[in-house]
């Protein structure tokens, strides 16, 4: 096998520009991951993998899925250790990256619980709503304008491969109200009833607002209802990951361990 060593390299010029832009990624319908455990995410979810780079540093547990790979026809390279930490986005790289095609799953005929990312910027926060939404059971994500792009590296990093087994679909407003309309629809929001006392066992969309400015008028015309989390003492708010995962888990809490 031929070492890879040139940064003017076309796969490398791909991986360099599938991580530094939305625009790169919406274009060429890819997205790069990185690290051993979301390389076999990938493959044990049967995700398309365009090509994938290894260097010398890879562990035994990542030369498997090479291998794995290997055999299925995936084209594979080996690229110079410099080169593979030029191109991480972490400190301590593994030794493997691949890109893979974006091919969302599709959303279920029958929703009864839905999420609404409205504005989530930071990609930390989108990543940990993701991973609830798979530990949850959220049937699809929907993405409505003006939220951080799913396929940036962080996020697909904190989302610790919940891309691959959640149906995650950017819509247009008027497609969120075609796909929600049998829907209640809950907006989580400082000043609404707590979500203790919300029953919460119907079919439902939630909607959890941005992280600077909250919902947007689009979601606050959509919501039928704002519900809250009660808090001890002083605390304004809590911020979107956080507020998202304790809202999902307790509709998991009322439809799974409340009688009735």
């Amino acid at each position: 096998m031929i070492l890879i060593t040139s940064p003017q390299n076309s796969k490398i010029k791909l991986v360099r520009a599938l991580l530094g832009r939305a625009k790169e990624r919406r274009e060429a319908n890819a997205f790069v991951i990185e690290g051993v455990r979301l390389v076999e995410e990938a493959v044990s979810s049967n995700w398309k993998v365009q090509f994938l780079l290894y260097d010398e540093t890879l562990n035994e547990r990542g030369k498997s899925q090479v291998e794995r790979l290997k055999s299925s026809g995936v084209d594979i390279e080996m690229i110079s250790k410099s080169l593979m930490r030029s191109l991480s986005e972490t400190d301590t790289p593994q030794g493997i990256l691949a890109v893979l095609d974006d091919s969302r799953l599709p959303i279920p005929d029958s929703l009864n619980f839905t999420l609404i990312l409205d504005q989530i910027r930071d990609p930390g926060n989108l990543g940990t709503l993701l991973r609830t939404s798979a530990a949850t059971g959220v049937q699809v994500v929907i993405l409505p304008p003006e939220t951080t792009d799913v396929f940036a590296p962080k996020v697909v990093r904190s989302g610790m491969g919940a891309h691959f087994r959640l149906p995650i679909h950017s819509l247009t407003w008027e497609e969120i109200r075609e796909q929600t309309k049998e829907l209640l629809i809950y907006l989580a929001d400082m000043d609404g009833k707590s979500c203790w006392e919300t029953d919460l066992r119907q079919p439902l969309a939630l909607i959890i607002g941005g992280e600077a400015e909250g919902a947007s008028d689009e979601a606050r015309k959509l919501a039928t209802q704002k519900i809250s989390i009660p808090m001890a003492g002083n605390v304004e708010s809590l911020n979107a990951g956080v507020a998202g995962s304790v809202i999902m888990f307790e509709v998991v809490r009322q439809r799974n361990y409340t009688a009735g």
